[in-house]
């Protein structure tokens, strides 16, 4: 039972983790929101618990233990597949639109992977590097844009 509540705290983690970046980018008003981030967050952690305890005692023998990292190799390639789904190409701007999205995607992911590994700390502070990061990213691009602006008027 003990174990059942570590699980739940893991998965719970994972969700409001990710809901965070979720959260940023709702507020921005990006493709992939609250509860996007939320769910890849949530579903890679319980992926990873699934693989790291699921199937103890399959085998028989306590000794004997499936590769743990198979899982977590393949949440990497299904969030891959959801994240291209964010990319789009805009022919009329030649540009490319969603590249953050599904870069935010992949490491909301790999926070919920951490999370399913206990991995707590090192998932929160990912978590608030990727905020930093996003934040500073646009404040930084706000700056260049204002001395573009600038330099076309002259």
């Amino acid at each position: 039972m003990e174990m059942t509540w570590d699980f739940i705290l893991r998965i719970f983690v994972a969700a409001l983790l990710g809901g965070a970046i979720g959260l940023e980018r709702e507020y921005r008003a990006k493709e992939a929101g609250f509860r996007t981030h939320f769910l890849v967050a949530l579903g890679s952690a319980l992926f990873m618990i699934v693989s790291a305890y699921g199937f103890e005692g399959a085998l028989g023998t306590p000794e004997h233990r499936w590769d743990v990292s198979r899982v977590a190799a393949q949440v990497v390639s299904g969030i891959g597949f959801i994240g291209a789904g964010t990319i789009i190409f805009q022919k009329n701007e030649n540009a490319v639109r969603g590249l953050t999205t599904a870069a935010g995607l992949w490491v909301t992911a790999a926070i919920g992977l951490a999370c399913g590994g206990g991995m707590y700390i090192v998932a929160a502070a990912s978590t608030f590097l990727v905020l930093v990061g996003l934040e500073a990213f646009r404040i930084i691009l706000q700056k260049f844009d204002k001395k573009r602006d600038k330099s076309d008027k002259q």
